[in-house]
């Protein structure tokens, strides 16, 4: 497959597009060109305070947003915005819904489909928050999920929000002692879970698993639990909320920093760290990037392929405060065929759709015709994260799903439950190129020594050099709690003073826009040389012999030498002519550093919950020392797998 050649963009908007987009509207209002995003994103950053009382009003946020826009401190990590706003994050997704069509609708790779129109979710939310009254559950109390990405799950953390409680999600794949060593740290007062949840067609049963977590949440009072039997322990979700139909719709007002949720790391170095996000930041946060960046519209309807246990999701929830129709989905993404989404982008008319890099990456290696199969006229956007998109994925999109969509690669975090990088509607998409720093984010890659890099300087770490919204509030149990608390300073502000350390390692494209080469703490050093592992990838996953791979380093005497693991496809013969053509193809798009000493076969690589490879826990283990919480892997025999494989 090809695509235009790196110096010509893959898409360019036209100027009608252009526009018409919420960021041209915008950029107007504020006195910018449309055009001129760098001079939009200069303005964000030297005029904060103008920027995001900007964004406030454009973005329609209910409540009352105070006197000051931004409460300085020496330290940026206690930085505060909108100090005397007060809001609630429940009253704005629900403040701008359709009424002429469903504002949920919930999809699963059964086929079941169902769905609420917005009388019916505000409802919802009211009855949900009434049973949580009832149970003397109050501002700052947690109440938690183990449910699928659906609709029960958006009315738990709309209704948690109403009254001020902290919510926190995990998906039903994830095992026991993944959940517990999430919720166990924060101590809920409210646990729903449910009975099953589908994947590859399939309904699996997890009622003993939600009774066993039950059982360990000791300060749980309350057990809802959504299926057709409840298991023991555990109230029914439609009987409960049934008794409280009648329940008004009352927002508590709070201030701008009150916790909206808690997050969680991946825990595969260790117990997962407990990210506690502030309810102002984060919906101000979102709803930039929702109208501006992605250009959703009053009506649209988007819809995200992610679990209740990935940030994504949270991001996902977030675009019904901006007017929009959300499609969830309960499923894998390859069943009953490697169509399915788009099956329900035709079904749906979505305008904006959300996969992972992974996923795209396996179309390609398919060869999955999508354009040919599928009416996709009103998709306007489709947006990449997870991973780096390599240029090969980019290029699939183009050739073999739209020619006309903005693909917007976005990169940025649980941590921050937002964006540094990413897309840009009113500016052509160049190949293996994240459009642009994200409006408001003093984005900089810097080498060792904290000094800004250029376009040809080679990669270094991402920082942001200014406070932003979505700064966490701080660690749950960190001591003290909030910006001095110990763990926290020390994840993002040690490294670099003055700036966040995101723990990303990038470069600038030729074209101005960021390419992650993967984690920092997973670059490679052979012969003390930084070798970011997403560079191999781009390389190695865009083979059709290949389905995906994860590479990683093995200390040797005093050096390290880079070790490759493939899981290829079914009819290719992994022998000494195939690891001679993966290693040429390295050393041709890379150089002789990036080649790997050892290349292993494997059926499957170790991932996240979420679907992110463990590059660190493999490290570990293949150099004896111990992986620390292999709970965290979904996968872990697949760790095993290729620590067999070397020795």
């Amino acid at each position: 497959m090809t695509g235009a050649p790196a110096s010509q963009p893959l898409w360019t908007p036209s100027p009608e597009r252009i526009a018409t987009t919420n960021l041209a509207r915008f950029a107007r209002e504020s006195g910018f060109d449309p055009v001129d995003y760098a001079g939009l994103h200069r303005w964000s950053i030297d005029e904060p305070e103008a920027f995001w009382r900007a964004i406030w009003t454009f973005c329609e946020i209910v409540g009352d947003p105070g006197e000051r826009v931004i409460e300085h401190s020496p330290a940026l990590a206690a930085n505060r915005f909108f100090p005397d706003a007060t809001l609630n994050v429940a009253e704005n997704l629900l403040a701008h819904l359709p009424s002429h069509q469903p504002v949920v609708i919930a999809h699963t790779d059964q086929g079941h489909v169902a769905s609420m129109t917005a009388d019916e979710l505000r409802r919802a939310v009211a009855s949900f928050a009434g049973v949580l009254r009832e149970n003397g559950v109050v501002a700052g109390d947690r109440v938690v999920v183990m449910l699928p990405n659906g609709i029960e799950a958006i009315v738990a953390m709309l209704g948690a929000a109403t009254i001020g409680a902290v919510f926190a999600s995990a998906s039903p794949d994830f095992g026991a002692t993944a959940v517990l060593d999430r919720f166990g740290q924060i101590e809920p007062a409210v646990f729903v879970a449910c009975a099953g949840y589908s994947y590859n067609g399939k309904s699996i049963d997890v009622t003993g698993k939600a009774a066993d977590i039950a059982r360990q949440l000791p300060t749980c009072r309350l057990a809802l639990m959504v299926g057709d039997e409840p298991a023991e322990g555990f109230q029914a979700w439609s009987d409960a909320l049934e008794a409280h139909a009648d329940a008004a719709l009352e927002f508590e007002q709070l201030p701008f920093d009150h916790p909206w949720y808690i997050l969680f790391s991946s825990g595969t170095t260790g117990v997962p760290k407990c990210i506690v996000h502030r309810a102002g930041g984060v919906l101000v946060m979102h709803a930039k990037e929702h109208r501006l960046n992605c250009d959703i519209q009053p009506d649209d309807v988007v819809m995200y392929y992610t679990t209740t246990g990935w940030m994504m999701w949270n991001w996902l929830v977030s675009a019904l405060a901006a007017g929009a129709t959300i499609v969830t989905y309960d499923g894998s993404p390859m069943y009953p065929t490697h169509q399915q989404l788009f099956d329900i982008v035709e079904r749906e008319r979505i305008n904006l759709l959300g996969v992972s890099a992974k996923f795209i990456d396996s179309l390609a290696s398919n060869n999955v015709d999508v354009r040919g199969y599928h009416d996709l006229s009103t998709l306007r956007t489709i947006c990449s994260t997870g991973s780096p998109l390599g240029p090969h994925g980019f290029e699939y999109i183009y050739a073999a799903v739209k020619s006309d969509v903005h693909l917007a690669s976005i990169s940025g975090g649980t941590d921050l439950c937002a964006c540094f990088v990413g897309g840009v509607p009113t500016l052509p998409v160049f190949s293996g190129e994240l459009q642009a720093r994200a409006l408001g984010m003093a984005v900089e890659f810097v080498d060792d020594d904290g000094r800004p890099l250029g376009i040809g300087d080679g990669p270094g770490e991402l920082v942001c050099m200014q406070p932003f919204p979505s700064q966490p509030l701080g660690f749950w149990n960190d001591v003290p709690f909030g910006p001095e608390g110990p763990k926290y300073r020390s994840t993002y502000y040690e490294r670099f003073p003055g700036a966040w350390a995101h723990g990303d390692f990038a470069s600038w494209g030729e074209h101005g826009g960021a390419v992650i080469h993967g984690r920092s703490d997973a670059t490679l050093n052979p012969g003390g040389v930084r070798i970011g592992t997403a560079d191999i990838y781009r390389v190695v996953d865009a083979m059709p012999e290949v389905v995906e791979s994860i590479a990683f380093g093995q200390q040797v005497d005093d050096d390290v030498r880079i070790i490759l693991a493939v899981h290829v496809a079914d009819d290719v013969t992994f022998d000494d002519a195939f690891v001679s053509m993966i290693r040429s193809a390295i050393r041709a798009a890379l150089s002789p550093r990036h080649v790997p000493a050892i290349v292993v076969s494997v059926s499957d690589v170790p991932r996240t919950y979420s679907g992110k490879l463990v590059e660190i826990a493999v490290t570990d283990a293949v150099n004896g020392r111990v992986v620390r919480n292999r709970d965290s892997i979904a996968n872990p025999d697949a760790l095993d797998a290729i620590v067999a494989a070397m020795s």
